[in-house]
């Protein structure tokens, strides 16, 4: 058997690969080019990709030997299953093993921007800090605030988890009540706009799908305190990122913490680059 393998991974994990498979790594951090990706899978039975990689029906018409698409990621939107499936080819994911991880990162997002942290590393950087000041930098508490979580699955639920932590009170919207959510964190299922309204910060924990997509609009930013801050550690297209540079930029909210984005890497001429919140 030939397996292709997009990216360089953990060695633990390409040992096992090795073990049983004739395996080719692309040897770059940055994904393969397009060209090169058609190529490699004429003649492969088994690839392993990252969420950079479209795996989509044209690669697939390239790919007669293909038996599996193995995606070391717990989102998929880059594969068209229903392509894979009819043509027989199994696709696995990564479900669980980065769900603390990124609900860690998610709340240090909040901590972040709550406490404008990235802001005063630049100022003392930069020879800005004279003096303490009362009001310099204060930022906004997290202990006691509200927390909204859009998407209450495995990593809102450890969203709320930490959320206890600060004694925050747990809002939840999903197309499916979280009964353990409920009785665990004493989080309350609500509407998104009931939601957005009252929460101090917001976070998304969607996966991306057609509903999804731009979920949160410049009409829902306008349904948020202004002393707001929205996270988004789901998938950068939940977000419409033009009408959210226009609402940090007017004050409509006050902050975001990003890990995602439309584009990644965020191009260098992106307005987002231009807004120290």
């Amino acid at each position: 058997m030939k397996v292709y393998v997009t990216r360089i991974l953990p060695e633990a994990g390409m040992e096992k690969i090795r073990a049983f498979a004739e395996t080719e790594v692309w040897p770059d951090d940055c994904p393969p080019p397009r060209e090169v990706l058609m190529e490699k899978v004429r003649d492969i039975d088994g690839l392993l990709c990252l969420l950079t990689d479209r795996i989509d029906e044209e690669l697939l018409a390239n790919a007669p030997r293909l038996r599996v698409v193995s995606q070391m990621a717990v989102g998929y939107d880059n594969i068209d299953v229903d392509a894979c499936t009819k043509r027989g080819i199994k696709v696995g994911n990564t479900p669980g093993v980065l769900t603390e991880t990124t609900a860690d990162l998610a709340f240090a997002l909040i901590l972040a921007a709550a406490r404008r942290l990235t802001e005063g590393d630049r100022a003392v950087r930069a020879g800005k800090w004279r003096t303490w000041s009362p009001l310099y930098m204060a930022g906004q508490d997290v202990h006691h605030a509200t927390i909204g979580i859009v998407g209450m699955g495995r990593i809102g639920y450890e969203m709320a988890r930490r959320a206890t932590g600060f004694e925050m009170t747990i809002l939840y919207a999903d197309q499916r009540p979280n009964p353990a959510a409920e009785h665990d964190f004493g989080a309350r299922r609500v509407e998104l706009p009931e939601l957005l309204k009252t929460s101090d910060f917001v976070t998304l924990h969607t996966p991306l799908l057609p509903e999804t997509t731009k979920l949160i609009g410049a009409k829902e930013l306008a349904m948020m305190k202004p002393t707001a801050i929205l996270v988004n550690a789901s998938r950068g297209p939940v977000v419409d990122q033009k009408a959210l540079y226009e609402a940090l930029r007017d004050g409509v909210i006050a902050g975001a913490g990003l890990d995602v984005y439309e584009v990644e890497p965020l191009p260098m001429d992106d307005p987002l680059r231009t807004l120290e919140n």
